[in-house]
């Protein structure tokens, strides 16, 4: 591993006596559904002070269409539980996926009383049927604004909180640690520039790291910012080979991907490939309703065989006017590409869309990193295990945003807020190498990753990633940096390179992670693949089954 790396503590240098002190008992960091469930939750019983890089609204989770998944009768919490456990292939943990599934509808009760509006069938909340659900158990609103919905009605409960202040708009840079503890963040605001918050616990909410892949369904802020923070403050990363390909976006040429719901799959449209033909029942009993790491693998390689950028969506067979009723987003994505559902077939293709491991945490939410916390996407709870069930990444950021917000809560009670003369401080000598343009090394790392640790991977083209993200590294991570731009490219590279090295160490294939040089699972393999920065460099642990 590149030096470059083992030498960044921080991205950037910061004297504490130059620059501007903030305090609270909680930092938030992330306005996604995860980290505004979780300062709900803090709030009740301390300050929260929530920032965020962009507006509120823009997140994975506003983006969110098919649902949230909730085991409302007569379906139950153990049927919902044994569907995730199925799904993730060996990996989940049982006790946090009951956990998980049996607070699902006391939190879509929650937020029907905080005025939320799911759609309803016949006087009841609707249902409805995604891939390796045994029932139709995720509930959606306005058809395909589900996630919207959800963050437009914690965002309200947030604006009421008096406990509550936001900063929209604001980098954080890397979280603040003093003696193995965590004690704020640094960040950038590009009105009040570099500050310091302190704070008695630290609560990461920053999503995924979809946009480490040129293809993906990630909104901008989806950098793996909170990933490569965590592990420069000394956490452990947890199962990050595990990247989850959505099965079907949206594929016009030269045009970003747009998720197609897995809901669309759900109500029965069926897949084709480019000689019409329906394939999916030749690779699953299940066909188009099979976990998602086997429908994207499966188009791959009916696309692969044809020698076809995409497959085709076809819906021509609901009835006239319900797709567009069902789905109102997705018709109007169709109709801007001047492409009718009812009358033509949906090109479509595999794409990053979700990062299944994460910050190791506890069933609160707690990391190994004393003070700091994770929920939500950047987390690795144990829920999902090798591949997520459709619609359970809404619902665990709602169970565990409110699990970490009170975790945060009580350590700020007990702890008490750090004092301001923590001798914490950073500063990088100039670097004398050559600079690379950035836009470039972008760029090129998503069409790397892309190629070689994408849905197949193997050792060779592994082990040549590595190399080349090693090689970029020398001459971005030995620099300080000075624009948010630049410090997502360098979290980008940290992650990649995670990713990279968790899928050369699992010699197996599990759920989303498949070798084509190790095709089985090993039964007797590792249970988790864990990352941590050491003295000289990613050190992997393979925790046995």
């Amino acid at each position: 591993m590149s030096r470059a790396f083992v030498h960044r503590r921080y991205l950037t240098n910061f004297q504490p006596q130059r620059l501007p002190h903030l305090f609270s008992d909680v930092l938030i960091v992330g306005s996604g559904a995860a980290g505004l469930r979780a300062a709900i939750e803090a709030a009740q019983r301390a300050d929260v002070l929530l920032v965020t890089k962009d507006q509120v609204d823009l997140s994975a989770s506003s983006y969110a269409q098919g649902g949230v998944a909730a085991a409302l009768p007569p379906d139950t919490p153990a049927a919902h539980a044994a569907d995730t456990l199925a799904t993730g292939c060996g990996l989940s943990d049982a006790r946090v996926v009951e956990l998980v599934t049996s607070a699902g509808p006391g939190e879509i009760e929650r937020l029907l009383g905080w005025g939320a509006h799911f759609d309803t069938q016949g006087g009841r909340l609707a249902g409805g049927l995604e891939g390796a659900h045994s029932a139709p158990r995720i509930i959606h609103a306005q058809g395909d604004a589900t996630g919207r919905e959800i963050v437009q009605t914690l965002w309200r409960q947030v604006r009421a909180q008096p406990r509550i202040r936001v900063f929209e708009h604001c980098f954080t840079i890397d979280v603040l640690t003093h003696q193995d503890e965590a004690l704020g963040a640094v960040t950038f605001h590009p009105k009040y520039g570099h500050q310091m918050f302190w704070a008695a616990a630290v609560v990461l909410a920053t999503g995924g790291p979809a946009r480490v892949f040129r293809e993906h369904t990630a909104p901008p802020v989806a950098t793996g910012d909170g990933l490569a923070m965590a592990l420069r403050a000394g956490a452990v990363l947890r199962d990050l080979e595990m990247v989850q390909f959505h099965p079907t976006t949206l594929y016009v040429a030269g045009a970003a991907r747009v998720l197609i719901s897995e809901a669309v799959r759900g109500e029965g449209a069926l897949l084709l490939n480019r000689a019409g033909r329906r394939f999916m029942p030749d690779y699953d009993p299940r066909a188009e309703l099979a976990p998602r790491d086997v429908v994207s693998r499966a188009m791959a390689r009916e696309m692969k065989r044809e020698h076809s950028a995409y497959a085709l969506l076809d819906v021509r067979h609901f009835p006239p006017g319900a797709f567009a009723a069902r789905f109102p987003n997705i018709a109007r994505y169709c109709r801007e590409f001047d492409i009718d559902p009812q009358t033509q077939l949906i090109p479509v293709r595999p794409a990053a869309h979700y990062g299944i491991g994460g910050v190791a945490t506890d069933d609160r939410g707690r990391t190994n990193v004393p003070g700091l916390l994770a929920c939500g996407e950047v987390a690795s709870t144990g829920l999902h295990g090798a591949n997520r069930l459709a619609s359970n990444s809404l619902l665990e950021c709602l169970v565990f945003g409110a699990r970490a917000g009170a975790a945060a809560a009580e350590r700020a009670a007990t702890a008490g807020r750090p004092q301001r003369q923590a001798p914490v401080d950073h500063v990088l000598p100039a670097s004398t190498r050559t600079e690379l343009d950035l836009p470039d090394v972008l760029h090129s790392l998503q069409s790397l990753m892309s190629r070689n640790v994408a849905l197949e991977r193997d050792a060779g083209h592994l082990g040549e990633t590595i190399e080349i993200i090693e090689f970029w590294s020398r001459y971005v991570m030995d620099k300080v940096l000075d624009s948010p731009g630049a410090w997502e490219v360098q979290n980008l590279l940290t992650v990649a390179l995670a990713i990279t090295t968790a899928a050369l160490a699992r010699r197996e294939s599990r759920g989303a992670h498949f070798r084509t040089d190790f095709p089985q699972t090993d039964l007797a393999g590792p249970r988790h693949i864990d990352l941590r920065l050491g003295p000289g460099g990613l050190d992997v642990v393979a925790t046995p089954l």
